[in-house]
């Protein structure tokens, strides 16, 4: 998954403009910010360096004009995000790529959390992912991602995979077992998608959504970060047949 910004100067030329895009109906708004909190989703802060400043909404509030992102303390590209007083925060909700500006950066720490407060944002950015198809494995093939833990060294896991893309793909954590931090990188993940296609891959972990309660698990929505040649012949060539196979059932 793309977690740069979009450039908006080349969109406003288009002749569509930006208002395919844009969302600006504060309901919209406030709605899709509620789902990032509650989801516990992983924002892509860009801002002031190269570097990127992992994130999660963590109030919103319309009334006052402020929301408040959590941040790491220590993250080494804070600084100068701070002091460019701005950002483009970048996320994911399913297949969409969300987009909006951050302005009036101001750093709140406390004993118990570090806070970006800024500026409510007044427009949102919505752009669905026509480049990356997504397709299911099928269950009956046991796809799964045999990834180290990244807190407990000697945990193994092998995880569930839901769907996949050339960009990422979608992993079923089980709540019962230890979480995982959003922004991670999961390095040497084996995807076994299946009994033709496997290979290795490393896997950053962009964020972590809540599925239905009787799933007993969450969504872990994951970018590949780097895939060899081989790697990605093979994975194009799944999806390939995958989305084949599922036209050739649809017209069954």
């Amino acid at each position: 998954m793309q977690t740069s910004p979009m450039p908006l100067d080349g969109l406003s030329a288009d002749s569509s403009g930006l208002n395919d895009f844009r969302l600006s109906e504060p309901k919209e708004i406030a709605a899709l910010l509620r789902r990032l909190a509650d989801g516990n989703i992983n924002i892509c802060l860009h801002g002031g360096s190269d570097r990127v400043v992992d994130a999660v909404l963590w109030a919103a509030d319309a009334e006052r004009g402020t929301i408040g992102l959590s941040v790491l303390g220590d993250d080494p590209g804070l600084d100068a995000l701070i002091d460019a007083r701005e950002a483009v925060a970048v996320t994911y909700l399913d297949s969409v790529k969300l987009q909006f500006d951050l302005s009036y950066c101001v750093l709140v720490r406390s004993d118990t959390a570090t806070i970006l407060s800024c500026a409510y944002p007044r427009d949102l950015f919505r752009f669905q992912r026509r480049n990356a198809y997504r397709v299911r494995p099928l269950l009956r093939s046991a796809p799964c991602a045999r990834v180290r833990h990244t807190e407990i060294a000697e945990m193994r896991l092998a995880l569930r995979v839901l769907d996949v893309s050339i960009g990422g793909c979608a992993l079923f954590m089980p709540d019962d077992l230890p979480p995982l931090r959003p922004g991670v990188v999961l390095n040497q993940v084996l995807l076994e998608l299946d009994a033709d296609t496997r290979f290795h891959a490393d896997l950053r972990l962009q964020h972590i959504t809540s599925m239905a309660p009787e799933t007993r698990g969450v969504r872990l929505g994951c970018e590949f970060v780097a895939t060899g040649g081989d790697a990605l012949r093979a994975l194009q060539r799944f999806i390939d047949q995958t989305q084949k196979r599922g036209k050739l059932l649809s017209l069954g």
